[in-house]
């Protein structure tokens, strides 16, 4: 009996081959694309802290330099080349005490045109008063004549009256008397009017031309002493500070040519960073080391106009008594913002510049692997740690600029 010999599928042979060649490529593609990227470096090129648990105090530290309290600039009021120089930077002067003379001539030659006409509408308006006094002598010498007339016609009328009662003159003669005496009377009451009327009136334009003379006067006054303003002397006594003139140098009017210091205490004066503009605040009390001993000192004024990336405070001592302290000295000065508390901390390093906090290699043995966390609060030594991290961990803090794309990092001796 012949046997049933049953044909080989050659399909099912040639899928038993590709399927597992298949998958070998799809693992090797996979474990290619999942697998971390490492990088090789050597421990001497590294910073390791340690995660400690400590206490933690919110403070800013800020370099600031000694300054008088109180100052006031030197302006130039007018213009022109320095001639002579009274005076040297750093001397003690005295209020009034001439520090420097300028020299304009175009100034000075303008402050004499403007004199001379000054002094001639001063001259023309006094002679404008005389012209309205002689005018009023002039009604007065001519009242008295009148005066002088009407008491001859009234000494006239007071005769006629009686003669024409005895009837020794004429009706006639009688009649020209009292004509003559009214006119008289009339006439005298309409100049006496007149004049009074006339005196008001100049009594009026007088008044003005003497206010126009003092207004003159005091143009002239302020004339005369501008003309001093090329003598610039100190506004006040203290220290000359920033006194930097040369002869012939020329400064232009507002200019400052520099400052009066007033020796009665000392502030200080700091260009502290933007990126504390939020956290600084008038009141706010901090410390500065004189003489190995701590010196209290408080936030009087915060500018908050940021030039360049920084902005000004100033500060005052809540005690100087016996600081014997020198304009210019710089101080490092310590602000507290938080009181301490105990929490976790990792020390301050450059790698906050690539990852801003939110990542960081933590080692294991002769590895780093990259873990996220969370940071909070810092000041110019510890990091406040909030997530990702525990006491006793290992963080490397040195820059990440080469390991920004790196997963694990292999630590080499």
């Amino acid at each position: 009996m012949d046997t049933v010999i049953k044909r080989k599928n050659n399909k099912k042979k040639k899928l038993l081959v590709v399927i597992p060649i298949i998958l070998l490529l799809i693992y090797f593609v996979f474990t290619s694309i999942t697998k971390k990227r490492s990088l090789n470096v050597k421990k001497a090129e590294i910073t390791i802290k340690t995660v400690s648990s400590d206490f933690f105090e919110d403070f800013i530290v800020f370099q600031a330099k000694v300054t008088p309290l109180n100052a006031m600039l030197v302006n130039v009021i007018e213009g022109g080349a320095v001639q002579e120089i009274y005076v040297e930077n750093g001397d003690l002067v005295k209020e009034g005490q001439p520090l420097v003379r300028l020299y304009n001539p175009n100034t000075e030659l303008n402050y004499m045109q403007q004199e001379t006409a000054i002094i001639e509408q001063i001259n023309n308006l006094n002679k404008a008063k005389l012209d309205l006094r002689n005018q009023e002598l002039n009604l007065a010498k001519d009242l008295i004549s009148i005066e002088h007339d009407f008491q001859d016609a009234k000494n006239l009328y007071e005769l006629n009256i009686k003669l024409f009662n005895q009837e020794i003159i004429a009706k006639n003669e009688w009649i020209v008397t009292q004509e003559n005496y009214r006119f008289q009377k009339e006439r005298m009451d309409i100049i006496k009017q007149s004049v009074t009327k006339e005196k008001q009136a100049n009594q009026i334009q007088i008044s003005q031309l003497n206010q126009s003379i003092g207004i003159m006067n005091q143009s002239l006054s302020i004339l005369r002493k501008n003309k001093n303003n090329f003598l610039i002397t100190a506004p006040l006594s203290g220290r000359l500070s920033s006194f930097e003139p040369i002869l012939g140098k020329t400064f232009i009017q507002g200019n400052s040519i520099g400052t009066i210091d007033v020796m009665k205490g000392y502030k200080l004066v700091a260009d502290v960073d933007e990126f504390y503009l939020n956290k600084v605040s008038e009141g706010q009390k901090g410390s500065i080391d004189f003489k190995g001993k701590p010196v209290e000192v408080q936030i009087s004024k915060v500018i908050s106009e940021v030039k360049e990336g920084r902005f000004i405070v100033e500060l005052n001592f809540i005690n100087n008594d016996n600081l014997e302290l020198n304009q210019g000295i710089s101080f490092g000065v310590r602000i507290n913002l938080s009181e301490k508390n105990k929490t976790m901390v990792l020390s301050k390093g450059s790698f906050y510049r690539e990852t801003a906090g939110k990542w960081v290699f933590v080692v294991n043995g002769n590895k780093a692997e990259r873990r996220t966390i969370s940071l909070g609060r810092e000041n110019p030594l510890y990091y406040e740690v909030q997530e990702g991290l525990q006491p006793g961990e290992k963080v490397i803090t040195s820059s990440y600029k080469d390991y920004k794309d790196v997963a694990i990092l292999n630590i080499e001796n």
